[in-house]
């Protein structure tokens, strides 16, 4: 008999998780397992990359009150979520003015999610594995029955500040917390050490082949101009990925006499200071905004340098990808940077500083010599990693 997978997400928007669990859906073999897809919201553009023989089930109406204003929530007769939302809110403001820092998102969220998790449908169906892409997990913990329940982390938890006793208590209600690296793991554990005990690291999945031949689909001559140094970058317009000091840095390059052009693919809520920082450095012309891109790989194919100047990572995709790739890769020494990145053999690993960042990428420009090691270093190397899926596997 086929065993029964229940995978859990919040939607199929475009960003390294969302991908990463397409890439995991693609390795199953669907004549050993029945798939359910769960998802608190239908919608993204990866909806239409769901394999076929995935079983994707009905979105619960109360996921409707999420991501909306309050005062909507309001409006449209929930009273509970409305007051819940209200409250949560209330909540960080009251501990950002004490504290006087800001509060994370995640501290926002642990408190909100409950709150849904508690109107949403249990699922009768019994589940012999249940697998919780998209932190938090009280979805997973309270409306699921499996035998087996793992919850994954993707970021560096030194860098994200939720509720500790929270946290906990989430993390009681299931059976293996996932890390996606090494790095990832540890960090985790610098906090919650007497979690060590069933905290495990299962690798993003990416096939080579897949990349490959998607970085093939088209040409993009059209919105790149080839006859400068081409750079490109990738990720959500955010806090952690840095990308607001992309522009200085960018101008301290031209500063020196170095003709680029940096290429941004993503969107988010930091889009608006990066196009300040743009027009504040009079780099319009040199670093150029591409927004949201499905297949990023032509791109990345077309960059002559990949850049990760992030503030931390759990194990960033996009730069797994641009060393399939086989482009030389930057990254900055956040904490989980040597878990991505051999420095020097595969990449650099740069301080985060803005000036040290202009330098290094001068000095992968001007030196043929270590340009051409990185290159031919991951042209010999398999970076791809389809049986990992094998992991999960031996936990049922």
């Amino acid at each position: 008999m086929k065993k029964n997978i229940l995978v859990y997400t919040y939607n199929l928007d475009i960003g390294g998780i969302e991908r990463s669990l397409i890439a995991l859906l693609n390795s199953i073999d669907y004549e050993k397992y029945n798939v359910d897809l769960y998802m608190f919201k239908h919608e993204g553009e990866f909806m239409k990359d769901i394999p076929d023989k995935v079983n994707l089930l009905e979105e619960d109406e109360i996921t409707a009150y999420a991501g909306i204003p309050i005062v909507d929530v309001f409006k449209r007769g929930n009273l509970y979520i409305g007051f819940g939302r209200l409250k949560a809110k209330l909540m960080c403001m009251f501990n950002e003015k004490i504290l006087k820092k800001e509060i994370s998102g995640e501290y926002m969220s642990q408190i909100t999610y409950p709150l849904f998790g508690k109107k949403m449908k249990k699922i009768k169906k019994h589940y012999n594995i249940a697998l919780s892409f998209y932190w938090p997990h009280y979805f997973v913990k309270e409306n699921i029955y499996a035998d087996v329940k793992l919850g994954w982390i993707h970021t560096d938890y030194s860098k994200i500040f939720p509720s500790y006793e929270r946290e906990l208590k989430m993390w009681d209600g299931i059976d293996y917390v996932v890390a996606v690296s090494e790095d990832c793991k540890n960090t985790f554990l610098k906090f919650y050490p007497t979690l060590k005990y069933k905290t495990i690291v299962i690798e993003n999945i990416l096939s080579e082949k897949y990349i490959r031949n998607e970085s093939e689909k088209f040409h993009v001559n059209n919105e790149i101009d080839l006859s400068s140094n081409v750079i490109c970058s990738i990720g959500r317009f955010c806090e952690a990925k840095n990308f607001v000091n992309i522009p200085q840095v960018c101008r301290m390059i031209l500063d020196k006499g170095i003709d680029i052009k940096w290429y941004l693919i993503g969107y988010g809520p930091d889009e608006n200071n990066i196009r300040h920082a743009i027009k504040e450095n009079n780099v319009e012309d040199n670093v150029i905004i591409l927004g949201k891109k499905e297949n990023p790989y032509p791109y990345i194919k077309a960059c002559d340098i990949y850049v990760q100047p992030s503030k931390y990572e759990g194990k960033c995709v996009s730069v797994r990808e641009a060393q399939i790739l086989c482009k030389p890769v930057l990254i900055t020494n956040y904490e989980t940077a040597e878990s991505q990145v051999n420095n020097g053999k595969d990449g650099v690993i740069v301080n985060i500083a803005n000036n040290d960042i202009a330098d290094e990428i001068i000095n992968i420009i001007s030196n043929q010599g270590l340009r051409e090691n990185l290159i031919n270093y991951c042209k010999i190397h398999n970076f791809g990693n389809q049986d990992e899926f094998k992991k999960i596997e031996s936990l049922m």
